[in-house]
């Protein structure tokens, strides 16, 4: 007996000093953080999967220039300011490996998804709610913000923890594994082929509320816009079916509620870079 209670008190110091070593920073609200999946893994499996996703003849490309144009537009301007940010705060190592893709894949469903690396993906479908570059942005902007507050693997290192107890995680983090795949699609909320996509938790909604909103400021969108979008979101799923957006990101008035309270904060990012375009423009003009 004596025996195994020095087993078990051994077991939970490993696993209590195991725990603790894959304790990470949210950018921006500093929460402390479960990630003992390495990046490496993460960022190859991601490579793996966005490139599996774009192959499958189930996804197509858009052919609408306008709309693609649009997208990349975007994603490009809140790539800039991701950039900036993480240059201000001296973490630029956390995206050192960011190879930035927008792809806009035809489909009626309303959805939109970001993995690690900079891989984003956008659904024709949810461009109706977007409306225009500003909507597109607070997607985009909250969908980044995910990938870089790490939120998919946070949920996947509480998927593994869970299910292997951090007994054998090294055998768990097999990328050839189709549980382990499972898991990383499940995730971040890839595809609708995923039999079960794991809601965001309301920590990982605000965190990307709040980011995402900075974010879009800081490339010039106003933050402003999101009220509009959550709200239209909402409107959307009364109307009938669920959008697939919302099965991993609820929308509620508790919600539009935090993001108003959210605001003065992204205003002043966007004053700021208003002012800053404003510089800009008088010094190429010489006024």
């Amino acid at each position: 007996m004596k025996s195994l209670i020095q087993r078990s008190v051994l077991v939970l110091a490993c696993l209590m000093i195991f725990i603790l070593s894959g304790c990470t920073s949210v950018p921006i609200t500093g929460r402390k953080q479960l990630n003992v999946v390495p990046d490496s893994f993460i960022n190859s499996m991601a490579v793996q999967e966005y490139n599996s996703f774009l192959k499958s003849p189930d996804n197509k490309l858009s052919t609408d220039a306008s709309k693609t144009a649009m997208v990349q537009r975007v994603g490009r301007s809140i790539a800039d300011s991701v950039e900036r940010y993480m240059r201000s705060i001296g973490q630029t190592d956390q995206i050192a490996k960011y190879k930035w893709e927008f792809n806009l894949i035809e489909s009626k469903e309303k959805n939109a998804w970001a993995m690690p690396g900079g891989k984003v993906v956008i659904y024709t479908g949810i461009l109706e709610v977007a409306q225009n570059d500003a909507g597109l942005a607070v997607v985009m902007g909250h969908e980044i913000a995910h990938a870089i507050a790490k939120h998919g693997s946070e949920r996947m290192s509480q998927g593994l923890m869970a299910a292997a107890g951090g007994v054998a995680l090294d055998a768990a983090l097999d990328e050839q594994s189709s549980e382990t795949r499972t898991l990383f699609l499940a995730a971040y909320g890839v595809g609708t082929s995923v039999a079960v996509l794991l809601p965001y938790s309301r920590t990982h909604e605000k965190e990307a509320d709040r980011l995402g909103m900075i974010f879009m400021a800081m490339a010039g969108y106003n933050p402003q816009e999101a009220v509009g979008f959550w709200q239209r979101m909402a409107a959307d799923k009364e109307g009938g079916k669920i959008p697939e957006f919302l099965s991993t990101h609820p929308a509620s008035e508790s919600r539009i509620q935090n993001i108003r309270n959210y605001m003065p904060e992204a205003m002043q990012y966007y004053n700021r870079s208003q002012s800053q375009s404003e510089e800009g423009r008088l010094g190429v003009y010489g006024l």
